[in-house]
């Protein structure tokens, strides 16, 4: 592996993390509430594979920084501008459509960046990314077929997954915009550059979205910033003081 610059790579590492982990948190709040048992359980099942992920990117992250912080210091002692997660993954879940859709839309990503970074130069990565993809790909494939199910279904639910559709593409678009830190990690053969994966999820998307007889709105990308902590929506916050709540009023408990 060429040499890198470690502290690009702990951003890389806390990126992939936290888009797991804040995802993961957000598909949780279905425990519970989902439209149907079936329904309740696959969503608590992505949920605990989107954790379980975010243990090995944190960890991994974790141990490059160097400080002695382990994966759950990093997950429930940051603040909200210390998250490296993609804006898409904290918006609101909505209603059940909104939520799949979300989910397809970042699944149809994971499978794609997963798959190229198996062959990652750093060894690490290669191997969480060759375990991780294995759920991704699982999750694409019922996202996937939810979003064409419901899209090409009633009238009332295809009008829902195309709301939730308009809403959530403008975010799509971070996904692909590079900066240093991409920059560093594509120079060493650690992980592609963000732009060189859109035709691919471009690909995988828009075949879905046809079949789901879904439209994709019009106009540029127009939300950006969250990868680098400029900018989080305000539902990072709530999502951050539910999630670290335990921790934060009983430092270092243990079960």
């Amino acid at each position: 592996m060429a040499k890198v610059d470690e502290n690009a790579l702990f951003q890389f590492l806390l990126r992939m993390g936290d888009n797991t982990l804040i995802l993961g948190h957000r598909v949780s709040e279905w425990c519970g509430h989902s439209p149907i048992l079936e329904e309740d359980i696959a969503l608590a099942n992505t949920a605990l594979d989107l954790i379980g992920q975010t243990r090995m990117w944190l960890g991994y992250a974790g141990e490059v920084e160097g400080k002695g912080r382990s994966a759950d210091d990093l997950a429930f002692l940051r603040d909200a501008w210390d998250f490296r997660n993609l804006l898409l993954v904290e918006l609101p879940n909505g209603d059940f459509g909104q939520t799949m859709m979300r989910q397809f839309l970042y699944d149809a990503w994971a499978s794609v960046m997963l798959g190229h970074l198996k062959a990652s130069s750093d060894p690490r990565i290669a191997e969480i990314a060759a375990k991780a993809e294995k759920e991704a790909a699982y999750h694409v494939e019922r996202s996937s077929g939810t979003v064409v199910g419901l899209g090409d279904g009633t009238e009332e639910s295809h009008a829902r997954m195309q709301a939730a559709l308009d809403y959530l593409w403008p975010y799509v678009g971070e996904m692909f915009t590079g900066d240093e830190v991409d920059g560093a990690m594509a120079a060493a053969g650690i992980a592609p550059s963000p732009e060189s994966l859109r035709g691919e999820y471009d690909a995988l998307v828009n075949k879905v979205l046809e079949e789901a007889t879904l439209t994709i709105p019009p106009g540029d990308y127009v939300h950006r910033g969250g990868r680098d902590g400029r900018m989080h929506t305000e539902h990072l916050g709530h999502i951050l003081s539910t999630m670290q709540w335990l921790q934060r009023a009983y430092p270092g408990c243990e079960w």
